[in-house]
């Protein structure tokens, strides 16, 4: 295996790294200011590089699983063989249910960009309406063919990246210390909010599929690819510090609280955001970028959902096949998303939940089995068994306050 990596041809880790980066920066991060305006700037950021450290490291660890096995072999693959049906079967279906839940929360945010979108026209769309439309667009798109989504993808990223920097140059130029500071409230509390904020920050930093794809395009080369995920996460994290800052900078701490509870969907924040700088030219940015950014995180998640259906149910690439794996990926989204169509926030947060499972605690579980049976001769993540610990309590304290937090027993910025 050592001659494959070499014999691969030459591939920048800048273009692994973009992968990665592209994976997780999507419309997950408009949820990240309001789930997070209980514990505010300062503990927040403490909270989103806790996790990023993890979720880092879950991610290299099913890559020092990965190795040991040829290439091509699928997350599917390495965890029955590891972990034996039982892990497989539950990590299998926290798959779909993650994949299915997010592409819910993606035409439930489509609606209400959509909607707003056209406010800005004068043109009435109810969101239902505008998640159906854009829903049945994506699905034309992934229907095409795998090539159609990578190329509409491209499109849709380079317009989000040039959107994002016009955007956020223009929030940060507005910020204001008290607000960022929180001076005005007298005696804020911070702290008891933060373990509620942990499941978005998890359910924010997801690109796990991705290292096995990775392991196809630079071969079994683990120092790139640590590299890629390295830089890719890193790039993420500083553009949600970056996103904290411009929102939590301009919207007061109590101003949250209303968006909250109005569903604290995108164009709720977006409104927000413009009402205060009251600035038609940040608002059309904002709204620009808004609807990239949830163009992209639709494809990248109903493709990769598609994908899975597609083998689980053996559904052949002909139109036909791609036409019945079409409708099983779509409709039951769709009617959630007509059904209640303002559930962005709730989506995420159990995303969060069934992410734990095959994104935090069956890598670590991969890695200290694959120490047992290989030795990892390739690759070892660093840390030895402790960091694999320090991960599944990651996954187990996620979990845990997830559970909690349906059961209202953790506190809420009210």
């Amino acid at each position: 295996m050592a001659t494959l990596a070499v014999n691969m041809p030459h591939r920048s880790v800048l273009g692994g790294a973009m992968i990665i980066g592209g994976t997780i920066i999507g419309a997950g991060m408009f949820s990240l200011p309001v789930v997070m305006s209980g514990a505010w700037f300062f503990w927040s950021v403490a909270a989103l590089i806790f996790t990023w450290f993890c979720m880092l490291h879950s991610g290299l660890m099913i890559l020092e699983a990965n190795l040991n096995y040829p290439i091509g072999s699928s997350f599917n693959t390495v965890t029955r063989d590891l972990l034996g049906n039982g892990w497989n079967m539950l990590n299998g279906v926290t798959i779909a249910f993650v994949l299915y839940i997010l592409t819910y929360a993606y035409i439930s945010a489509s609606g209400s960009v959509i909607q707003h979108t056209m406010r800005e026209m004068s043109v009435n769309v109810s969101p239902r309406l505008g998640g159906l439309l854009t829903a049945l667009a994506v699905a034309f798109i992934v229907w095409l063919s795998t090539r159609a989504v990578s190329r509409m993808t491209a499109i849709v990223l380079g317009a989000k990246i040039i959107a994002f920097f016009l955007t956020f140059g223009s929030l940060l130029w507005h910020i204001k210390p008290v607000n960022l500071l929180n001076s005005v409230q007298l005696n804020p509390s911070y702290a008891p909010y933060v373990l509620a904020t942990l499941p978005f920050c998890l359910a924010s930093f997801g690109y796990h599929g991705n290292v096995p794809s990775l392991m196809k395009y630079y071969g079994k080369n683990p120092q790139v690819i640590k590299k890629c995920l390295l830089l890719g996460t890193l790039m993420a994290l500083g553009l949600y510090v970056i996103w904290m800052l411009g929102t939590m900078g301009n919207i007061p701490r109590p101003a949250f609280i209303g968006i909250a509870e109005r569903g604290g969907n995108i164009d709720v924040l977006v409104q927000s955001l413009s009402q205060i700088l009251n600035s038609a030219g940040l608002d059309l940015l904002l709204t620009i970028f808004s609807n990239f950014a949830v163009a992209c995180s639709f494809l990248g998640v109903t493709l990769g959902l598609f994908d899975y259906l597609a083998d689980l149910f053996k559904f052949d690439d002909s139109r036909m096949g791609r036409f019945k794996t079409a409708l099983v990926t779509f409709i039951p989204p769709m009617v959630g998303g007509v059904i209640y169509p303002d559930g962005f926030i709730y989506a995420i947060g159990f995303a969060g939940l069934a992410a734990t499972v095959w994104a935090v605690i069956v890598p670590a579980l991969m890695a200290r089995a694959s120490r047992q049976r290989f030795g990892s001769p390739q690759y070892r993540v660093w840390g030895g068994n402790k960091m694999i610990v320090l991960v599944l309590l990651f996954g187990v304290l996620n979990a845990a306050v997830h559970i909690l937090s349906s059961l209202n027993l953790l506190p809420v910025y009210r």
